[in-house]
């Protein structure tokens, strides 16, 4: 195997952009962790409201909340930025700095992947794709490489062109990632308010800045992904000369 020079031209800005969205959403969390929101609640207790006004139960025990509709747990998990909300088992799984936190980066996160709960509860379409698609993107991941590799080695364009097709249902999840978190944020953004976790514009703003900053870090990812698939496309193209 050698290394292709054509895939840094098709990567290389993928890879900046990839940067510069994870250095972005790490200072403005980090930047943000230090300034109190003016309710004074804890991530858990922001997300817990939203979730209440919108008619959603929160239950003590994620196994209370499994299968059933209306119904969600917060849970503490370890890691840093692992904030994520389980669409399957019904749970909003918030890192310790967010679940426990009392600042807007924790509340603006916390709200962020309650904003997933209501699409979920709501039966937001875009949310379905992305769930349906998990099986099918994690098969396309697992297969997508060894058919690409496979194909180089032997030089066979059509094992290359399988491993292709495989890999564009990582592609299509990634789009389709993009409306889903979108639209968490622009709930959490008009919850908070509402809700008077923040008030005013200057916390409306700080809260904007988190969320914003972290919906380029799906950008950049989408965008690695499209990059990565038209240098297969392109590869396979070379191989037909």
């Amino acid at each position: 195997m050698f290394f292709d020079p054509m895939y840094l031209v098709f990567m290389a800005p993928a890879m900046i952009l990839a940067l510069w969205a994870q250095a972005k959403t790490q200072r403005a969390f980090s930047h943000y962790s230090r300034v109190g929101n003016s309710a004074g609640m804890t991530g858990a207790e922001a997300a817990a409201r939203m979730l209440r006004s919108q008619g959603i139960d929160i239950v003590a025990r994620p196994e209370e909340a499994k299968g059933r509709k209306n119904v969600a747990a917060i849970v503490q998990i370890g890691g840093v930025l692992s904030d994520h909300y389980d669409p399957g088992a019904k749970v909003l799984r918030l890192s310790p700095q967010v679940y426990g936190g009392r600042s807007l980066s924790a509340v603006g996160v916390a709200c962020h992947e309650a904003g997933h709960a209501m699409q979920d509860a709501h039966d937001y379409a875009w949310l379905g794709m992305r769930t349906a698609l998990v099986p099918v993107a994690s098969f396309g991941s697992w297969l997508a490489m060894p058919l690409i590799l496979l194909g180089f080695i032997l030089t066979s364009p059509n094992l290359l062109l399988i491993g292709i097709l495989a890999f564009s249902a990582i592609v299509l999840f990634q789009l389709i990632t993009l409306p889903v978190e979108f639209d968490a944020s622009r709930r959490a953004k008009l919850a908070l308010a509402e809700l008077g976790v923040i008030s005013g514009p200057q916390e409306a703003r700080a809260v904007a800045t988190v969320l914003n900053a972290a919906a380029w870090t799906y950008v950049a990812a989408a965008v690695s992904a499209i990059m990565t698939l038209l240098y297969y496309l392109w590869v396979f193209s070379q191989s037909r000369d």
